[in-house]
């Protein structure tokens, strides 16, 4: 296995890291750095012994995309603290790494089974050539076109013969956030969206419901998001769970007041603009931005990161929702790194919350999964989320 070497600082002695050291967020972001990168190598590697049968080599491959794209985001994000000729650095290792998976793609890329040959000669023969060429290079040089583009925009699971495209008789793809939308035929119900035919889970802009996610929804879960919420329950465990499959990453913006059950996250879960909430998660990495007032019960993997955040209380994650891959010996809930606070002090903007602060393991199965006659904004309260003084937990 090839393994790319990327060292932006001097590996002298002198450079060692030692405990003061570690609170330096130049620190802290190279051994981010070091280890999503050599996390996405290993997965560029992986990419030859997927099949390319059933979308698995190209769901592969769209994990690594998002990885690389997610890394060279937080790059930028982090120009405020690295110097001009670390930026330089990495920005080569993002480098190196689109090439390794340009490289990988094209020797894993099925081929075509067969193809028109020209009858023309001379001149229109060779232009014909070189124009073959061109397409196979361009092919090459971006993975996105590696396959022919469905009519729905989507990339085939296996290549298609050149033979001109098929007209299609599909319709548009469905609009889960408008059904979501429509008035609830069963008062104070629980709306449980399959997103069967969608290919990732995007809700955005609702206010005051109760939204669970069936086991259909696993076949969705490339990515997820979740945006612009008020006063709403959304329990995405089942899908993303052992029996089905977790997220590649999740965003969390802009959410107030709200219950999140995110489920299980195989990558990144990125938390931004979260007031007065709980959110349930298990992640292999947890970012919290601009967040205030929020209960965290967390299962990840790495250190946990909050920027520009207020009164966050972390705790472990619940028993109800724990499996094979969220042991208590691999969860770092506690080791939370506050990039906004370089003192040698504790952080005062998160806390571990106290045993008898936390929700009882009975209420996640009997309160959370939803009761005849019970509204969203009763569950709300009963997780404090919603009081009489209008801020959560007061």
């Amino acid at each position: 296995m090839s393994v790319l070497t990327f060292l932006p600082f001097d590996a002298r002695p002198s450079m060692r890291l030692t405990v003061p050291q570690m609170a330096d967020p130049k620190e802290k972001f190279f051994r981010h750095f070091q280890a999503e990168i050599t996390l996405i190598q290993d997965e560029i590697d992986s990419l030859a012994t997927m099949s390319a049968v059933g979308g698995e080599r190209q769901a592969g491959i769209d994990k690594v995309l998002a990885g690389i794209s997610r890394l060279s985001n937080e790059v930028m994000d982090a120009t405020d603290f690295i110097p001009g000729y670390d930026q330089r650095a990495y920005s080569q290792a993002i480098k190196a790494l689109t090439e390794k998976l340009n490289t990988t793609i094209s020797k894993v890329a099925p081929k075509s089974r067969f193809q028109f040959k020209s009858r023309s000669t001379g001149s229109t023969g060779a232009t014909g050539t070189a124009a073959a060429a061109a397409s196979q290079s361009q092919t090459t040089s971006d993975p996105r076109r590696l396959r022919p583009l469905g009519s729905d925009g989507s990339q085939d699971t296996e290549t298609r013969d050149e033979v001109g495209t098929l007209p299609s008789f599909s319709g548009a793809a469905k609009d889960y956030n408008k059904e979501l939308a429509q008035p609830d035929e069963i008062p104070r119900g629980v709306r449980k969206p399959s997103f069967s035919t969608a290919k990732n889970i995007a809700i955005s802009g609702h206010t005051g419901l109760h939204i669970m996610l069936p086991l259909t929804a696993s076949r969705a879960t490339s990515s997820g998001s979740l945006t612009d919420l008020s006063r709403c329950i959304v329990d995405m465990a089942a899908p993303t769970s052992s029996t089905g499959a977790p997220f590649a990453g999740l965003t969390l913006k802009n959410i107030s007041r709200s219950l999140i059950i995110a489920g299980h996250v195989a990558g990144p879960a990125h938390i931004t603009g979260v007031e007065d909430s709980v959110i349930v998660v298990a992640a292999r990495q947890v970012r919290m931005h601009d967040c205030r007032n929020v209960r965290v019960y967390l299962h990840c993997a790495s250190h946990p990161i909050i920027e520009d955040c207020s009164q966050v209380a972390f705790a472990p994650l619940p028993a109800f929702y724990t499996n094979d891959a969220t042991t208590p010996e691999t969860n770092q809930w506690d080791q939370v790194d506050d990039f906004k606070w370089l003192k040698d002090a504790a952080s005062p903007n998160w806390t571990i919350l106290p045993g008898e602060c936390r929700v009882a393991d009975g209420v996640w199965q009997d309160t959370s999964c939803g009761k005849a006659g019970v509204s969203s904004d009763d569950i709300l309260r009963d997780f404090d989320i919603l009081t009489k003084a209008g801020t959560a937990f007061a």
